[in-house]
């Protein structure tokens, strides 16, 4: 004890000596600058490398068709058409420069920017192209014309018509085509008929966002819809369809006698999946198997693509060169593998264009032309460009094919079949020593099992977010309703379907339709079996394009990198799915014609009032992420509604009112804080008021409660309309809607033009 007493404590350095030893470290430490320099030469070496293995691998093609299709994107969004020469200057501009340009980082930018000016372009041309008139109104009048494409479906029968006559209207004022559905009758498609029709104006975007159908119909040259009506009349035609009419004819033709044959030998929806599977024709698929299909995830299979295509043309490959092998003159001197390449290439055209062209149908057609055709020129056929290409061709004959789910979802299962395939090819090293029979077949097995399990995935996962964008739906057992149902979709179906359509000419085929019903029948049980699962079928709130977008750009960075680059993708990808899962739903929709609104209520839930349309009221419903039907019980539970009209009171404190009556919409103007009527008024109004001159201006409405007041979206803005949205023959003026009580004498101000200066009731377009 006494030791430790006197033991001396220990002195700490002086602040001279700390000082010291502080600059003497700092000498010996690299400064700030210089680590700096050292860590951005690190990566830019790495930068370097990966953008050089990049180049080795030719990755960089496959962005031509993204710069392609930004460009398209560029066109669809502009709030007004472009000049004519504009895009056609930008390309020619930027190409010249990417020539002129030596630097291989400019030329790249270069290249992109004159691409993405090539597909305004290809989107201008496009719609000059299929520039038509359209009705601009509901009209009954005795329509004429050559019967283009007949699709048999469950009760009714749908027309697509090329039109020589419609009542009174001269010429230049006729709808191109017109798409009618008729529920009695019988008609060929070819034939020249006349009988009344009731048509309208293809309808527009059920809410704001939504499924366009009008911009669709545009693009297909169908300038209005409706139905039949009476009796009808096969007729002379005034003057003789185009050829192009009458080839499409003639194969239409040609498809509904198969089906029909198909169907009828199969029986049941056995039957009618089968059609499909091998004419493309699914109107004989009732809504009920439909609905079995897409919860478990295996829709896909009733669209002529990528296994129908590869199936039809290795069999008349494998089929060609197998007879040409018999004949020992052609088996010595001729290139017979060249001569059944080249066969297939025609036999896989010409299934296409029976089966209906569609997006994935003509993407498989161009991937499988391509690699065939490397056969022919002695070189390997590259996938991911192959996928590029396709793509590319795609886009410059239909731009608008982009912005539908066909397109998307194609594409974007392949882009991921395609770059897991590549990473694994890249990742697989032959180990030297050869397998016995058993150990092959074991190997074989394991791979095909997981090889079914890891595609199933990885298409489910590069597809989601394109089905939830456009339908709000997720299937979450889709990989396993693929795993079951595919073996004998690819081991049996297709196989047989193959083989009845090789036959079909003969009238042989009987057989070959009786094996593909057999082990049709299995694949609907089990998707049934799938279906039933509690919550196969899940619904999920829409989302806005920024969500789509990040979510598209993980995925092309996903797919189109090979090196370490790729894992970028996951800036996009958290930021697109922060997005999604936060979406801003709307407090009110408004249907386009004013039959019906839906407003958001103290329950959280969307309370129905009026008559609005099952097909509407299920957009708004699963856009709302709300998995109630059209015609559930609960869905004015929240508004209260006599026979002339409802109100309902939003979770925020307003109230809606939607009337039909002109009695109560004056008792509604002084007491809700927005009401909505089918009916034109010109009445003073203290509420804000949407009628049906309003509607006729601005279309289908979502209306969002904020600080700021009643915030609206529209699907059509009258100021800058697009060719698709534009109804010439109309003229109308602005709706005269009064924001609040006007004095004697004076003009109400409109609302949407000049919103009302309480923020209460501030109603403001977007």
């Amino acid at each position: 004890m006494e030791g430790k007493q006197h033991e001396q404590p220990r002195s700490r350095p002086s602040a001279r000596a700390r000082t010291a030893v502080r600059h003497a470290d700092f000498a010996l430490t690299p400064s700030f600058a210089t680590r700096w320099r050292v860590l951005r030469e690190t990566w830019a070496r790495h930068l370097g490398a990966a953008f050089a293995l990049e180049g080795e691998r030719r990755s960089w093609f496959n962005w031509l068709p993204v710069a392609f299709g930004l460009g398209i994107g560029a066109y669809f969004a502009a709030d007004r058409d472009p000049l004519w020469w504009g895009p056609i200057a930008g390309a020619l501009l930027f190409g010249g420069a990417a020539v002129a340009t030596s630097r291989p980082l400019a030329r790249a930018v270069l290249i992109g920017i004159c691409a993405a000016m090539a597909g305004m372009a290809a989107g201008q041309w496009r719609t000059e192209r299929v520039l038509a008139p359209s009705l601009d109104r509901i009209s009954i009048a005795r329509l004429s014309g050559h019967v283009e494409s007949v699709e048999q479906r469950t009760g009714d029968m749908r027309l697509v018509m090329l039109v020589t006559a419609f009542g009174t209207l001269e010429p230049a004022r006729l709808p191109h085509r017109v798409r009618i559905t008729l529920r009695q009758g019988t008609v060929r498609a070819g034939e020249h008929i006349s009988l009344s029709a009731r048509l309208m104006p293809p309808p527009e975007p059920a809410r704001p966002g939504g499924y366009d159908f009008a911009r669709d119909a545009f693009f297909r040259g169908i300038g209005a819809v409706g139905s039949g009506l009476g009796v009808i009349e096969r007729s002379p035609a005034p003057w003789p369809a185009p050829v192009a009419v009458r080839v499409n004819a003639a194969i239409d033709e040609a498809r509904n006698a198969m089906t029909e044959r198909i169907a009828r030998l199969i029986g049941g929806q056995a039957g009618a999946v089968a059609a499909a599977l091998v004419t493309g024709k699914r109107g004989l698929i009732s809504e009920e198997t439909n609905d079995i299909l897409r919860g478990a995830g295996i829709y896909h299979i009733v669209s002529i693509s990528g296994l129908h295509m590869v199936l039809a043309a290795g069999a008349i490959f494998w089929l060609a060169r197998a007879l040409l092998a018999l004949v020992p003159m052609l088996a010595l001197g001729w290139p017979l593998k060249k001569i059944a390449a080249f066969l297939a290439m025609i036999g896989a055209s010409a299934y296409c264009i029976f089966s209906g062209s569609e997006v994935a149908t003509e993407r498989s057609l161009i991937m499988t032309l391509i690699m065939l055709g490397a056969i022919l020129v002695d070189r390997p056929a590259l996938s991911m460009r192959n996928l590029a290409v396709a793509a590319l061709v795609v886009l410059a004959m239909e731009p608008d094919a982009m912005l539908g789910p066909s397109f998307q979802m194609s594409f974007g299962a392949v882009a991921a079949l395609i770059a897991y395939a590549e990473w694994h090819r890249r990742r697989l090293r032959p180990d030297g020593v050869e397998p016995g029979p058993v150990a092959r077949l074991i190997r074989l097995a394991r791979l095909g099992l997981v090889g079914m399990f890891v595609t199933s995935l990885l298409a489910g996962a590069a597809t989601a977010p394109f089905g939830a964008f456009h339908f709000q739906t997720y299937n979450p057992f889709g990989v396993i309703g693929n795993m079951l149902a595919l073996p004998f979709v690819s081991l049996i179906v297709m196989p047989a379907a193959v083989m009845g359509a090789l036959l079909y000419p003969l009238g042989l085929d009987t057989l070959a339709w009786w094996i593909m019903g057999l082990a049709t029948e299995p694949v609907l049980r089990v998707s049934a079996l799938v279906a039933g699962l509690g919550g196969s079928t899940q619904v999920v709130p829409a989302f806005g394009l920024a969500a789509l977008a990040g979510l598209a750009a993980a995925l092309l960075l996903f797919t189109l990198l090979s090196t370490w680059l790729r894992w970028i993708a996951v800036i996009p990808l958290t930021t697109g799915l922060a997005l999604a899962v936060q979406p801003v739903r709307p407090d009110i929709y408004i249907d386009r014609e004013g039959n019906g609104v839906a407003a958001r209520v103290d329950h959280g839930s969307l309370a129905v009032m009026g008559r609005p349309g099952a097909f509407v009221l299920g957009q708004w419903l699963k856009a709302d992420g709300d998995s109630r039907t059209s015609d559930h019980a609960s869905l004015p539970d929240g508004a209260s509604c006599d026979p002339s009209g409802c109100v309902a009171r939003l979770a925020h404190g307003h109230s809606v009112a939607w009337s039909r009556s002109p009695v109560t919409i004056s008792e509604d103007c002084d007491r809700a804080s927005l009401v909505v009527t089918p009916l034109r008024w010109d009445g003073a109004c203290k509420a804000l008021m949407v009628d049906r001159r309003t509607l006729d201006r601005y279309g289908s409405m979502s209306i969002s409660v904020t600080v700021q007041g009643l915030v609206a979206r529209t699907s059509r803005n009258p100021d800058a309309p697009r060719a698709w949205s534009r109804r010439e023959t109309v003229r109308l003026d602005p709706p005269p809607v009064p924001a609040r009580m006007a004095a004697p004498g004076e003009r109400a101000p409109d609302p949407m033009l000049d919103p009302a200066q309480d923020p209460a009731l501030d109603l403001r377009v977007q």
